[in-house]
């Protein structure tokens, strides 16, 4: 009778507290950004450069595993042309926006930079016409 008391305790305690375990014992998920697996993103890529049309640039920051890394300092530079926004912050989902217009004619290099060193490798170019 002892032997099913005890027994009967340990399964009680890990079906109630299960949840709060696998929180103590689950390995930590890795944020760290990744300048491989971050993506950058605009559209349109082919504009007129009256200094009215805008093009809607995103970037999001990823993790090695492909997590998003959320409340990430993110700075984009353009050759060519205005950003709304060079320093951003990405939002839950590791995403953040600005959008770039320009007056002159040409072709604008974006570039992003994660944090204050992590040189994103992707970068994109936007024609203005």
């Amino acid at each position: 009778m002892l032997i099913f008391f005890l027994l009967f305790t340990i399964f009680v305690t890990s079906v109630l507290f299960s949840k709060q375990l696998s929180t103590v014992t689950r390995a930590k998920e890795d944020y760290t950004p990744s300048a491989k697996a971050s993506l950058l993103f605009a559209y349109p890529l082919l504009l007129k450069g009256d200094g009215v049309a805008k093009s809607s640039v995103s970037v999001f920051i990823r993790s090695d595993k492909g997590l998003p890394v959320k409340a990430q300092k993110v700075t984009i530079s353009s050759s060519l042309g205005s950003l709304s926004q060079t320093e951003l912050t990405t939002d839950d989902t590791g995403k953040a926006v600005t959008t770039l217009s320009s007056s002159t004619q040409g072709v604008s290099n974006i570039t992003a930079t994660i944090g204050d060193s992590v040189k994103m490798i992707q970068t994109l170019s936007i024609t203005f016409q």
